[in-house]
């Protein structure tokens, strides 16, 4: 293992020529360009043994690693905001055709107004895609998840395909220390891709078909089984992640000093770096105030939210993300949760970083003190209070 200053972006890229992909399919858009710019200088080189296919979409890119990985290549593409967008109509071939595709996206806000800079409305909006998606906080993890990726979507169990969310620019663009695996540590962690639900010309079988009434409840059950069974998959990836690597990663949440907090802040993405270092600082104030860090959207963390702040006195959501006419997406899933686990903690919500807008330490303290009395509404940081009513 040896230690590099890199961006997230790069970060990403290293993990994914660790985990030796058979084809990339690629089309850039700014914050994602360059991890398929360093990944083609990888095949260049010869440094990565993979086929690199320079399509004309991204549209294209789905379609295209959707057909290798039907005859059973481990394949990767990357893009962002209204790339993710324009190949939304192929992410639900992708699950139903359980194709444990990776793919990184760069969160960026979506047009109108046209805007380059990174909120979480992209990928938030897809949720319903059947797709497994984790969100990294620092570069570091970025190039874990890559190698994490692979592993848990192409388990037997699971087979769905991973969709890994860097924030763009706060994290695709700055640079950070990173300790990047040795390529024999990368092969005992993440074998070689092996699967049954392939074309085969020895073994000849009917992929991605249509169905009618009687049985399409059946693949779609099947579908949600495998997203479910991708808890304990995760759990089991993260276990021998730390074996190898010595990382201990914490499953779909992270807890930050929030077992005896009063006050927690919920959220996802680089924004749990500032929020855990105002913990610190109110900590020291003799505040009871802690962090419930989301890893991962879906499969969601219903459980494990509940426990955490079950003993709370409030709770806020803090999220780059808005459903319009309602409140922010990761809020009702938070909201659901608690309801089904019978935690009554009020939680309100809070919606910042939209467009790329900063999210300041001033925000978060206001955050945690608006909570002492429990605001209701969809709270827009620096500009009011909608109330939900």
């Amino acid at each position: 293992m040896s230690k590099h200053f890199l961006s997230g972006n790069d970060a990403f890229a290293y993990g994914i020529r660790l985990a030796r992909p058979k084809v990339i399919s690629a089309y850039p858009i700014t914050p994602q360009t360059i991890v398929v710019e360093r990944l083609s200088e990888m095949v260049e080189d010869k440094s990565l043994d993979s086929q690199f296919i320079h399509v004309e979409s991204e549209h294209s890119a789905m379609s295209c690693a959707m057909g290798a990985s039907s005859v059973g290549a481990r394949t990767f593409t990357a893009t962002s905001s209204q790339g993710l967008l324009y190949m939304a109509e192929c992410l639900t071939y992708a699950s139903g055709g359980r194709f444990p595709i990776v793919m990184m996206n760069a969160n960026r806000s979506t047009a109108l107004p046209w805007n380059i800079y990174g909120d979480q409305r992209d990928s938030l909006s897809l949720l319903d895609s059947g797709w497994i998606q984790a969100y990294a906080e620092n570069a570091q993890e970025a190039l874990d998840l890559a190698l994490l990726s692979y592993y848990v979507a192409e388990h037997k169990e699971v087979q769905t395909p991973f969709m890994a969310n860097l924030d763009g620019f706060v994290l695709t663009h700055t640079y950070e220390v990173v300790d990047v695996p040795t390529q024999e540590q990368a092969d005992e962690f993440l074998p070689p891709y092996e699967t049954d639900n392939k074309m085969d010309l020895q073994n000849p079988r009917n992929l991605a078909f249509s169905a009618g009434p009687a049985t399409n409840t059946a693949f779609k059950y099947k579908e949600h089984n495998g997203l479910l069974n991708a808890k304990k998959i995760i759990s089991e990836a993260e276990t021998r992640f730390n074996e190898i690597f010595g990382r201990q990663y914490t499953g779909l949440i992270e807890k930050y000093k929030s077992d005896d907090a009063d006050y927690i802040i919920i959220t996802l993405g680089s924004i749990s770096g500032l929020v855990k270092q105002t913990v610190d600082e109110l900590r020291e104030q003799g505040e009871k105030v802690g962090l419930v860090r989301i890893r991962y959207m879906r499969p969601f963390p219903n459980e494990e939210i509940s426990q955490a702040v079950q003993n709370a006195k409030a709770a806020a959501v803090l999220e780059k993300d808005i459903s319009f006419g309602n409140e922010g997406t990761v809020y009702t899933n938070v909201n659901s949760a608690l309801k089904k686990f019978g935690v009554e903690v009020p939680v309100s919500n809070y919606i910042g970083g939209l467009g790329g807008r900063n999210i300041s330490e001033v925000e978060i303290k206001t955050i945690f003190s608006s909570l002492k009395t429990n605001p209701s509404g969809v709270n827009f940081l620096g500009i009011g209070v909608n109330d939900s009513e």
